[in-house]
Order: C-alpha cells, then sequence, then structure tokens
C-alpha cells in the first residue's frame, strides 16, 4: 500500500507516469492506481514494433508523416493488423484499410449506439498536495504522474509535462464526445474517507452532469452518487440527500474500499451492513448498485470478490446489479480458460439461473486482455455471454485513464472469438446484434433511456470558455493515457 493510502498500491520510483505516444491504442497495461499495471509483456512489444514498422512502410506512400498516418483509420487498422499478427486472428481486419480509407469506412459498417458506463476525471476541488486529499482513492503520485516518457517512441514528446488539467472534466468531454463516437457516458469515482470527499464527491458528478445535459438540451451524461454502509445512518441519510437534492442515476459502491476510521471492506451480502443500504435504495427509488467487483482495491481482496453478489441478488431481485471489471482478478499470463474470479463466478450464475438482475460491465477488463492477452479476452466474453447471457453484458471503458474510448470502441467492434474457441468450448458468436446489445442497447434499457432520442453535441466554444484547447479543424485525437503504466 501506499502511505496514507488504503486503496492504492506502492508505486515504485521506476514506474513510467503516463503514457503519451503515436500509437492509437496502448501496448502495455494502463492503471487508474487501483491496481498494479503489469510490465510491457514480449508480445505487447513485438506488436508496438510492429506497429511503428508498418507506419513508416506506408506513411511515405500516402504523403504522411508516420505520426500523422497513425492519427489517421490507417493507423487504427495498422495497429489491430499488428495485434492479429502477433496474437492471432481475433480482429476482423484486412490489409487494405491500413492504406485504403473508403476501406475502413466501408467495413466499419453502421454506427453502433454506445453507452459508456464508467468514466472518470478528477474533480475540480481536489488538492493532491493536500495529506487528506491524498487519501481520497488515488495518492498524489498518481495524479500527477502524468508525465509522458516516450523518448523512445518519439523523443519530442519527452519534455510534455502533464497536469492536472489533463485530468479535467473538460479533457474528459473533449477526450469522449469529441474524440468518440460515444453517445451517453456515465460518470464514475474512485472512494475516498467519505462519500462527500471522493475525487469526484457526488455533488460536482451530478453538476458536470446536469450542466452537460444543458448546454446540449439533451441526455448526454449521467452520474452515480455514492455508497459505504460500514458508515451505518450516516450512509442512508447521505443517500436520501443525493436521491432527492442531486438526482442521480445509481450508486456506486467499492465493496473493498474503507472508509475513514475502518480497517476493512464489506460483503454486498452482509445483512447487517449492506442490506439496510439496499433496503434505503429501493426505498429511495434509485434501484441500480454498481459495484467494484474485482481488480482488488483496499486491504483485503476478497472483498472484491463478485461471489457475495449472488446471495444479494437473490434477496433483493428488484435491484440491478451492475458488476464493474466484470470481476476480472487480473490480467491472466496463459491462454487457459481459467478466467482468475469471473470464471468461477460465471460458474456460480449457471446455477442460478432464476437470477436476471446481475450485469457485467466490461470498463479496464475489455482495455487490458484485448491488447495484453486477447485469448483470455475471448475466454471472458464467451463467458459472461454464456452465464448471464448477451443482454446483461454492459460497455464500459474507464476512460479518461486510458485516453480517448475510441479505440477500446474500434477494438470491440472488430474484436471476434476464434472459431476454434467457439468450437471447443460452445462460446456464441460476436455477432453485430450483440455488439449493439454490449455497446449500449442493455445500458439503455437498465437505465431507462430512449435510444431513439436526438442527442445534441456539445458545442465547441462551451470547452474554450472553460479555457479547454481544441482543434476546431477536424478531429485531434491526443494518443494519450492518463493512468500508471509499469
Amino acid at each position: 500500500m501506499t502511505n496514507g493510502n488504503p486503496y492504492a498500491f506502492h508505486v515504485r520510483p521506476d514506474m513510467r507516469q503516463g503514457l503519451a505516444s503515436e500509437l492509437p491504442l496502448p501496448t502495455r497495461l494502463v492503471s487508474n492506481e487501483e491496481f498494479p499495471p503489469l510490465p510491457q509483456t514480449a508480445a505487447q512489444r513485438r506488436v508496438e514494433d510492429h506497429i511503428l514498422a508498418e507506419a513508416a512502410r506506408l506513411a511515405p506512400r500516402l504523403g504522411l508523416s508516420r505520426r500523422d498516418f497513425l492519427r489517421t483509420s490507417g493507423g487504427m487498422a495498422t495497429s489491430l493488423l499488428a495485434m492479429n499478427a502477433v496474437f492471432g486472428r481475433f480482429f476482423d481486419v484486412l490489409p487494405v484499410e491500413a492504406a485504403e480509407p473508403s476501406a475502413f469506412r466501408e467495413r466499419k459498417g453502421d454506427a453502433f449506439f454506445i453507452f459508456d458506463l464508467q468514466l472518470h476525471y478528477v474533480g475540480a476541488g481536489y488538492d493532491p498536495n493536500n495529506d487528506e486529499a491524498a487519501r481520497r482513492g488515488v495518492t498524489k503520485m498518481a495524479l500527477l504522474g502524468l508525465r509522458r516518457n516516450s523518448r523512445r517512441l518519439n523523443p519530442k514528446l519527452a519534455a510534455d509535462q502533464g497536469t492536472l488539467a489533463d485530468l479535467a472534466w473538460s479533457n474528459m468531454v473533449k477526450e469522449v464526445f469529441f474524440d468518440s463516437e460515444t453517445d451517453i457516458g456515465l460518470i464514475s469515482t474512485p472512494p475516498g474517507p467519505y462519500p462527500q470527499e471522493a475525487v469526484v464527491p457526488p455533488k460536482e458528478m451530478t453538476h458536470i452532469r446536469n450542466e452537460i445535459n444543458r448546454v446540449t438540451q439533451s441526455r448526454r451524461m449521467l452520474a452515480h452518487g455514492l455508497i459505504a454502509p460500514q458508515l451505518g445512518q450516516a450512509d442512508l441519510d447521505f443517500m436520501s440527500e443525493q436521491a432527492a437534492v442531486l438526482k442521480v442515476d445509481a450508486w456506486k459502491g467499492y465493496t473493498g474500499a474503507a472508509p475513514k476510521g475502518f480497517d476493512r471492506g464489506w460483503f454486498v451480502d452482509d445483512e447487517k451492513i449492506a442490506y439496510p443500504m439496499l433496503e434505503r435504495a429501493r426505498k429511495l427509488g434509485v434501484k441500480r448498485i454498481c459495484l467494484h467487483k474485482g481488480l482488488p482495491l483496499g486491504p483485503v481482496a476478497d472483498y472484491n470478490h463478485p461471489r457475495d453478489v449472488i446471495k444479494a441478488a437473490r434477496d433483493f431481485p428488484d435491484l440491478d446489479f451492475l458488476l464493474y471489471h466484470a470481476g476480472l482478478l487480473t490480467v491472466p499470463r496463459t491462454a487457459a480458460a481459467d478466467v482468475p474470479w469471473t470464471t468461477e463466478f460465471c460458474q456460480m450464475k449457471k446455477k442460478e439461473p432464476a437470477l436476471t438482475n446481475i450485469y457485467m460491465e466490461l470498463g479496464s477488463t475489455f482495455g487490458q486482455l484485448a491488447t495484453t492477452n486477447p485469448t483470455a479476452c475471448a475466454h471472458l466474453l464467451g463467458q459472461v455471454i454464456d452465464a448471464f447471457g448477451a443482454d446483461h453484458v454492459l460497455w464500459g471503458t474507464d476512460s479518461i485513464w486510458y485516453g480517448t474510448p475510441q479505440w477500446q470502441i474500434e477494438a470491440f467492434r472488430r474484436f471476434e472469438i476464434p472459431p476454434a474457441l467457439i468450437d471447443a468450448h460452445g462460446y456464441k458468436p460476436l455477432t453485430r446484434q450483440v455488439k449493439e446489445q454490449i455497446f449500449g442497447l442493455n445500458a439503455a434499457r437498465v437505465f431507462s433511456v430512449d435510444v431513439r432520442a436526438k442527442r445534441n453535441e456539445i458545442p465547441k466554444d462551451y470547452l474554450t470558455r472553460m479555457k479547454m484547447t481544441y482543434l476546431d479543424e477536424g478531429p485531434a485525437p491526443s494518443h494519450r493515457f492518463y493512468g500508471w503504466t509499469a
């Protein structure tokens, strides 16, 4: 653990602090410090080298620099082709798409409705230099860890020094709504010593939601409220305030986190601690319970295991339990079908076929697995769809830590479960219909969102007034990843 922070792991001095590169997608794990990132694997390094070599070969033919080429659809196609070359064919992409933008557009197909259930930024009032603030779920080192050490990729980026402005809500809006196809997002936050003192307190989350929806005159953003049931009556009272005054859209809980004065987490099936909170959620009419499950956070890893959700979901059939990170323990090192924690939980769910109120969310999980171990990614997707149904899997990206969500959108749009795995394990193919459900239709149903409603764009001058720089002449994706890399 980091001193003073019961949630974070110890950050080594030699950890790379953030990453900016020419690459359209990360070739190493990125962490917001809720979990320790693994070092770059040999396979990821080969992917990286392959992308840069192919970009250097193709860019001159198109009259572009390598860096500019990698910002085009050809750069994304080249990246997915490199993944196939190293890991085997997991992405439906053809070589012609790297050189022909029209081919990329044609094979991309019609747009999806995309509802991202996990968006992050750092609150305006957060002071990483304040010792008390540094206990709010992410350490000072993580928030200031934005220097982009990418000399090997591009020496010109060596002087690129990150600031907290990179993690502000305005940059999150730019990365999510300007530079990706995301239609609707749900603001989340790491935990804090108390819910009112989180990295982004509920009052700010709902204020940003209201501002964005006001300026667009449409529903583009939703916001979490926070729960910490160890606090007892104080938590119940704050839940009532959040529902009545802030009109929160869902509850976010970290079962591994310990509020100030407590030394451990909680289980959602604890009838003494958690059930009063669930009963209050039911009474308040905010019946979406979003739980951090997997990616162990806090002093005791076991509190993050999803097994406790089964009994709670059985006892509260009118509440929806949304399991963030799909219960994934960590990125598997092998191609085995046993995905730590998630496989076990899927087996538990299959023994409870009558349960229909548990949903598996893919934030961080898809991004990590797809770029590190696509075989494990295929197993996880195949298993959660088999156990919970394609209509109970939800899209999330954990951005802004991963930069713009667009690379994850492109990767999932093209991701396939290989036929050999389908034949061996009985997985269902990732058809367009399945992806439509996961990308947004499932979340729209859970959050009562009208998919056909018009959603107006966020005007660029609105962010300009908020001192946010943006290029008016077309998209300018940053290719920045704002979390930690090993």
